[in-house]
């Protein structure tokens, strides 16, 4: 909880208090009656601080309207009737208990669906963020309808910048009223939930400085392109494109669009999700579009370098030091650009199955598969079945083959004990209550978030910085979660 709403649950049980159990009398009220105006006015300040500072928010209803109530009755103490009013004890404890239930009901709400923030970056430089639109005027849009459309992406980039003491960060989603209530329409009809069950949001906020200039460097910046799970957004892997960002790589965030749960373009329309899966050949048709999605953006980041695009990155990209990674289906989608893009020097695929095994497994650069903790439990529960025809064991028979290959040419399959597949995204932020769902572990959401982040820049560092790559040589006592996957068990 934020501080003023911290302070306003306690008055409000404060005046609770004062209301029902500090004897008044209507010959000797003085002193009582000063200490109830003095908290009745306190908790007024602290109201309107909290409205006018850091917002409303539906969770603290009950505690708006019970400390309206309770200021009201407090300051028209004084008043002879209302001292001399009585209440029986019977009615008098009810009413005190179906209240303390209902501020406990509303101050519960607020704790576990809180305002809050990414975890601040690890590294040592500042943040800062621009958003691009690109269209790929050569490639048609398969998703829709329309046979005019062209594919059209947005595009994030992270980057260092310079220290922004004097500059807020940028919030988490749009700060634009009217855009953020679109945004999070097409967000709350896709989780199938009332729109102000997530207008909260717009209270989030990331570490990150819009617009900033990127900060001077003698050399240009490795780039890593990043993309999210199938049916989420750019915005739930943030705080890894900051934590790479804060050290010394330029991140590249894509929505593809159409596959996500809400695409904001500048001119205010939002796509939501419409892409189709249900077979394996429908996975690979979708796989081929996101692939397509990342070779283009490293396309539209080569003319950011060489200054074909008009943007303050002339000259700061590596466009020889590129890597790729992703989410789930994100993740595959980093696999499958790292082996076909001679562009792409190496790759990390976070708890994702492959889209395409087709002729995969002499890939020839560096890779890293993260998965989570009930990997060996699912490699056992396989193997009984490994033997079978069917064309899904088949795939993911040849799925574990270009993992082992993978750590035979010195690449890495990894797991991690307590987590699961959404704690490698931000949605572990958002609620301890996405833990009752399944879909996270029991880790730590910051510790499991803080693991990932420390591999994936000691692969990035190793591969696209040559330093570091101390983490990815095998187990270690910092980070006991970290199992390392012999290629015997593949």
């Amino acid at each position: 909880m934020r501080l003023f709403e911290i302070l306003l649950v306690l008055s409000c049980f404060a005046l609770l208090v004062d209301l029902l159990f500090i004897k008044r009398s209507a010959k000797k009220t003085g002193l009582g009656i000063g200490i109830g105006i003095g908290i009745g006015i306190g908790s007024s300040v602290i109201l309107v601080a909290h409205l006018l500072v850091e917002g409303y928010r539906w969770q603290l209803l009950l505690v708006y309207i019970m400390t309206a109530l309770f200021i009201i009755i407090v300051l028209l103490r004084h008043s002879e009737k209302m001292v001399n009013l009585k209440i029986g004890k019977v009615l008098k404890y009810s009413l005190s208990s179906l209240i303390v239930i209902l501020l406990v009901a509303s101050t519960l709400l607020s704790v576990y669906l809180p305002v809050f923030d990414l975890p601040k970056p690890e590294g040592p430089e500042k943040v800062g963020t621009q958003t691009f639109h690109f269209t790929d005027q050569n490639r048609d849009e398969i998703l829709t309808d329309d046979q005019s459309d062209k594919r059209e992406l947005m595009v994030q980039v992270w980057y260092p910048t310079e220290n922004m003491n004097n500059k807020k960060h940028d919030t988490l989603f749009p700060n634009n009223k009217e855009m953020f209530k679109t945004y999070i329409k097409s967000f709350s009809a896709s989780l199938k939930l009332p729109e102000f069950v997530l207008d909260y949001w717009k209270y989030s906020h990331s570490n990150s400085y819009e617009n900033v200039e990127i900060l001077p460097s003698a050399s240009p910046y490795p780039v890593v392109l990043l993309s999210h799970g199938m049916g989420t957004s750019r915005v739930l892997q943030a705080s890894q494109a900051e934590n790479l960002a804060s050290h010394g790589f330029i991140v590249v965030t894509i929505d593809h669009t159409y596959s996500t749960f809400a695409t904001l373009f500048p001119d205010g329309r939002v796509t939501g999700y419409t892409t189709k899966m249900t077979t394996i050949d429908d996975r690979r048709e979708v796989g081929d579009i996101w692939t397509k999605d990342v070779e283009f953006v490293i396309d539209q980041i080569e003319k950011l370098n060489l200054g074909a695009i008009e943007s303050q990155f002339k000259g700061k990209i590596d466009v020889d030091n590129i890597g790729a990674m992703g989410h789930s289906f994100g993740g595959a989608t980093a696999f499958n650009a790292t082996y076909l893009d001679h562009r792409i020097k190496a790759g990390v695929n976070m708890d994702g199955s492959l889209n395409e095994v087709e002729d995969r497994d002499d890939i020839n650069k560096p890779f890293m598969f993260i998965r989570s903790g009930n990997f060996e439990e699912w490699l056992a529960t396989f193997e009984k079945d490994r033997n079978s025809n069917d064309e899904v064991t088949k795939f993911l028979s040849d799925e574990l083959h270009i993992m082992k290959n993978v750590i035979e040419h010195g690449g890495n399959v990894i797991y991690i004990e307590g987590t699961q597949h959404f704690n490698f995204t931000d949605l572990q932020f958002y609620s301890e209550l996405i833990k009752l769902s399944g879909i996270t572990g029991e880790i730590n959401g910051k510790r499991g978030s803080s693991i990932v982040n420390q591999y994936v820049l000691d692969f990035f560092n190793k591969q696209l910085k040559g330093t570091g790559g101390n983490l990815i040589q095998g187990p270690s006592d910092i980070y006991p979660e970290v199992k390392f996957v012999d290629p015997k068990e593949l």
